[in-house]
């Protein structure tokens, strides 16, 4: 009697990407470059500014945003963040979340930068 021996194939395939990257990347490359990031960040700071002066305060901000990173990202000191001074601390944690230096989050790397877009 001949024994049959099955055999198995084990797929792997790369995780699922993140509801957020999903969201952010419009080209489906499933990867998050700057340009996609600032989009979602830009967009998330207009519905944040509730009171539509183009500014965030801490209030706005909702705990996206430490007291000492808000600071950090405060160059005039006057408590808030402006557009430009928001998309520029996206802007730093990009650059820090993407240890390859490839331009691009993956849903593991966009993990750091979760907080400030959405």
């Amino acid at each position: 009697m001949a024994a049959i021996v099955g055999t198995s194939t084990l797929a792997v395939s790369a995780p699922a990407p993140s509801k957020l990257l999903t969201a952010i990347d419009p080209d489906k490359d499933g990867t998050a470059d700057m340009n996609e990031v600032r989009a979602a960040a830009g967009a998330l700071f207009d519905r944040l500014d509730r009171d539509h002066d183009g500014t965030l305060d801490a209030k706005e901000l909702r705990g996206r945003v430490s007291a000492k990173d808000l600071k950090a990202a405060d160059p005039d000191n006057d408590g808030t963040l402006t557009k430009d001074e928001y998309l520029a601390l996206v802007a730093g944690r990009f650059k820090a979340a993407d240890p390859d230096n490839d331009g691009t989050l993956d849903s593991k790397e966009l993990k750091s930068v979760a907080k400030l877009l959405k």
